[in-house]
């Protein structure tokens, strides 16, 4: 699902879901498709550092120690929690984090980023009224932050070669079936379509 992107104004913000070690390298939740989505975030974060936000989910310390029925959740994945898969394994990959600053990084602990106060203190503070999505998973917190950035009335754009997840399977069909009901309201195109449409300052 390509679309023609509108040009893109300065109140834009890249905003890069979850791309941090513990995806990245060998672990339970290893998303073995991120080397190939992470030359065109790279290039977008090169782009426009300082309208850069890296977004980090943090896992809690204990099973023990989450909310409501996200303590099931880690009671499964306890290897993930930091006491046991160490708080070192939470952060942005090297090859961004070398972004940061100007970039900034924000934490959460839900799948969406808007459910982190911080976060969107960042994108007040930055003027943003339009976001662009690149990260893992498609289907999961690409696809939360998505969703509530639509509900929150942002212009919401999908970079298509930088997102992806850890099932190709549920990443494709999150693009072709889910994304494509949206179309009113999200729009997706690769990232030199993006770069083209969206000047530096």
């Amino acid at each position: 699902m390509t679309q023609n992107i509108r040009p893109i104004g300065p109140d834009a913000v890249h905003v890069c879901v979850d791309m941090q070690r513990v995806f990245a390298e060998r672990t339970a939740w290893h998303t073995p498709s991120i080397p190939t989505i992470l030359p065109a975030i790279v290039r977008l974060a090169g782009h426009c550092p300082d309208r850069t936000v890296f977004t980090r989910f943090r896992t809690p310390p204990r099973a023990s120690d989450a909310p409501g029925n996200w303590r099931r959740f880690y009671q499964r994945w306890a290897e993930l929690t930091t006491d046991v898969l160490g708080a070192e394994m939470l952060d942005v990959m090297a090859e961004l984090a070398s972004f940061a600053p100007p970039a900034l990084i924000a934490d959460k602990t839900t799948y969406s980023a808007f459910e982190s106060a911080a976060f969107c203190a960042m994108l007040d503070d930055l003027g943003c009224h339009t976001i662009i999505c690149t990260g893992v998973e498609t289907d999961v917190c690409v696809l939360g932050t998505v969703m509530q950035g639509m509900d929150r009335g942002y212009r919401v754009i999908l970079a298509e070669d930088g997102v992806h997840g850890s099932s190709p399977e549920a990443h494709r069909a999150t693009l072709d079936l889910v994304y494509r009901r949206f179309e009113d309201q999200l729009e997706i195109g690769p990232t030199d379509e993006i770069i083209a449409n969206w000047p530096a300052p």
